[in-house]
């Protein structure tokens, strides 16, 4: 069976409800603005979550949880995009988390994935108990009656919240004395307040909820170290994510296609909303190493035939990588560089820079 719903018609709270007490299994997903989640269960249990909101994914959650540094999460997902293995894997593999670790930060992303849809004024939903995923030992097997609980009191703290913060485009100013503040989770706050980020846009840099950042602000303003500002009106933060997945699709079409300075733009602008979104960083890696291969393509013609400059004695005593050297079984004096990248199984691209780098290093010559 399959149905669908809004949120206002249909609460949240009757929909898991109707899950838990039928024991059903299949894909629930939720929408809203541009955010997308989606939660797999299997006899009522979640089994596993995703989202597209920047703040929800793993690898951020394990660092706002201090288990490994940025530095450390970008490592990893640059190795992903060559190694194609799930993040959790790869950290565990290079020993930055134990397997306990990654299924309790696996666990408790998905249960603030849930008790974030709880905070919804409005949304879209849709069930279908026709996708369904087997059970397996990885299976976070998350029982939803404690989730309904928090999120029932999430909800009623909520609403108060939002009485005394009624939008998300709220700047604040520092009107107390901040040099005593010890937790950096706090004094995270208090500098994205004081460069006059919006609520909404501290939520988004401090990689927190909307709700967890508003409960960090309440209590500042408790304390006297911030009070509210001013709304500002027409804030990009207001729908982050539909702002972050435009860009991102925009600078990847524009590096199709080449145009390497409004791809870097595309990006930047990323990082400008978001600036820790590890897409937009990766983004602008590719931006350079496509740049630098266009760049080598120009430089190498593809009618030349490449010969060896030094000695086969010379040759065995430099380092190559097995890329490099695999271009350079196949230099015979004869072939044209065409023919060999004809004959390469690396992407052309790729080859070509090969061929650039052989040529600065006094490795090969283009007769």
């Amino acid at each position: 069976m399959s149905f669908g719903g809004d949120l206002v018609t249909f609460d949240l709270f009757d929909l898991l409800a109707w899950v838990m007490g039928r024991k059903k299994s299949g894909l629930l997903q939720m929408g809203r603005l541009s955010t997308k989640k989606r939660f797999a269960f299997f006899q009522s249990t979640v089994q596993w979550s995703g989202s597209n909101d920047p703040r929800e994914t793993i690898g951020q959650a394990l660092v706002r949880e201090g288990l490994i540094g940025e530095e450390a999460l970008f490592r990893a997902l640059l190795k992903q995009e060559t190694d194609k293995r799930r993040l959790g894997e790869i950290l565990v593999g290079d020993k930055l988390l134990t397997e306990e670790q990654l299924m309790q930060a696996l666990r408790a992303n998905a249960e603030a994935h849930l008790h974030e849809l709880f905070l919804w004024p409005d949304g879209r939903f849709d069930f279908d108990d026709a996708q369904v995923s087997p059970s397996s030992p990885s299976d976070l097997r998350i029982d939803l009656k404690p989730v309904l609980e928090e999120g029932r009191r999430r909800r009623e703290l909520w609403r108060h919240l939002r009485q005394r913060f009624p939008s998300g485009e709220i700047t604040f100013k520092i009107s107390g004395d901040s040099s005593s503040i010890g937790d950096p989770v706090l004094r995270q706050v208090v500098d994205l307040a004081g460069r006059g980020k919006t609520l909404a846009a501290i939520s988004l840099e401090a990689r927190r909820s909307e709700y967890a950042t508003t409960l960090l602000v309440a209590t500042l303003c408790d304390d006297g170290v911030l009070s509210m500002d001013k709304v500002k009106e027409g804030a990009p933060e207001t729908d982050p994510v539909g702002i972050i997945t435009s860009a991102l699709a925009q600078a990847e079409t524009l590096l199709k296609e080449a145009r390497f300075d409004a791809a870097r733009e595309a990006y930047e602008q990323v990082l400008a909303v978001d600036g820790v979104n590890q897409a937009a960083k990766k983004g602008l890696i590719a931006v350079a190493e496509a740049r630098q291969m266009a760049k080598a393509a120009k430089r190498i013609p593809l009618d030349k035939v490449p010969c060896l400059r030094i000695t086969a004695v010379a040759l065995a005593s430099q380092q190559f990588d097995p890329h490099e050297g695999f271009v350079l079984s196949r230099i015979n004096g004869q072939w044209d560089v065409r023919s060999i990248l004809k004959l390469c199984p690396i992407p052309e691209e790729e080859t070509l820079l090969i061929f650039s780098r052989l040529v600065d290093r006094g490795v090969i010559d283009l007769g």
